[in-house]
């Protein structure tokens, strides 16, 4: 069934066991697809995630035949994902030709079309061709304007104190096994709070434009399809309304991988900046703008995106301490949320202190003419001092 961007979409009363999900799943697509005979319905494990359980469902060939993947959420996700804003973001998005098709909710999760492709792998993170594609993509989501929202309502501060109050209050149910001893032997509520404000005082100040976002833009959340030379985003349970910059460095952040996070795969400012043009040039074409892009807004978005990818640390640094508490799946969540915060703090005085300079440098005399070359730095130190 096709939905509109604020059509009604179906819901079905089933509940699918996570534990034993068959016979829900199976239930599920007696009312999506009739004519398919339970017996010759194939089902497919995927296993990618860390917040939710994905089955892809089929008759006949996985890579030929029509596909329904059903997402079973994650145990107590409700507490910190707006679920009714998730099939929001589906439905605009496959609207506007950005995402995939929604076919249904059900009373814990959803039924979704599969994209043909497969999930992009971290190597393919740094390949000039493959990164311009995904800029491009995100510029084509970040110019979606709607006329019933207000994009001013930014989502980032909002859900982060959201999770902060989540860990506050888990951190103070004695009633409860303490499996986070990261808040007893490294940081406490008190610093955690403290942070965030002064993450919030410095990027507030930034004027990061406010745009529609996807958050959560691993690799995972990327199918490539090769053959059409294509990319297409999915899962959009924490899509909404954010920060420009915030969407970008995430991505960034996300080169560092999930399972064995290394830091040192972090991209450099020079695939960077690469990256920002490719996705200037998508932005500007999508909002009908002049279509130049001067090495001062690159380095504009740049030193924005540098600091928000602070921001993005911190909010799966909280997130993977909620997720060690309650999830019930297989992941060290405990290591990955350590990971973030590690690395937010070793990054944070560095990009804090990142602003624009102009580097003068007198290049060379030929008779009585003197040639300059102006540059823009993002450090102080980088400004060479010089003489006349």
């Amino acid at each position: 069934m096709d939905v509109g961007a604020r059509g009604q979409l179906l819901h079905l009363d089933v509940c699918v066991d996570e534990t034993t999900s068959c016979g829900g799943v199976l239930e599920l697509l007696r009312r999506l697809r009739p004519h398919w005979k339970p017996e010759d319905i194939k089902m497919k494990m995927f296993t990618e995630g860390i917040t939710n359980q994905l089955v892809g469902c089929y008759v006949g060939s996985l890579q030929e035949s029509e596909v329904v993947l059903v997402r079973v959420y994650g145990k107590m996700t409700e507490l910190y994902v707006d679920r009714e804003r998730e099939l929001e973001m589906f439905k605009i998005l496959h609207a506007h030709n950005c995402g995939p098709q929604i076919y249904c909710s059900f009373q814990n999760g959803i039924c979704y079309e599969f994209v043909r492709g497969n999930v992009l792998e971290d190597s393919l993170l740094t390949q000039p061709a493959i990164y311009r594609l995904i800029a491009t993509e995100m510029g084509k989501i970040h110019s979606i304007k709607l006329e019933y929202d207000n994009p001013t309502d930014n989502v980032l501060w909002k859900k982060m104190s959201q999770f902060l109050r989540l860990v506050q209050n888990a951190h103070g149910n004695t009633t409860e096994p303490q499996s986070t001893k990261m808040l007893h032997e490294v940081y406490s509520i008190k610093t955690l709070s403290d942070e965030m404000e002064k993450l919030k005082s410095h990027l507030s100040k930034m004027n990061s434009p406010t745009v529609l976002c996807h958050n959560d833009l691993l690799t995972k959340n990327i199918i490539y399809n090769q053959k059409e030379g294509k990319v297409r985003f999915i899962d959009y349970e924490y899509a909404d309304y954010n920060y420009q910059a915030f969407d970008i460095g995430n991505h960034f952040n996300e080169f560092a991988g999930v399972n064995d996070t290394d830091y040192s795969l972090y991209p450099s400012p020079e695939l960077q900046k690469d990256w920002l043009r490719a996705y200037l040039r998508s932005y500007k074409h999508s909002v009908k703008l002049e279509a130049k892009i001067t090495e001062q807004e690159v380095q504009d978005l740049y030193v924005q995106v540098c600091k928000f990818s602070l921001a993005s640390n911190f909010f799966w640094g909280l997130w993977a301490i909620l997720q060690d508490r309650f999830s019930s799946i297989d992941f060290d969540f405990e290591r990955y949320a350590m990971a973030r915060f590690k690395y937010y703090f070793e990054k944070r005085d560095e990009y804090f202190g990142l602003t624009r300079f102009l580097k003068i440098i007198f290049s060379c005399c030929y008779g009585d003419e003197y040639h300059w070359q102006i540059e823009i730095a993002s450090r102080p130190e980088d400004v060479n001092p010089f003489c006349i």
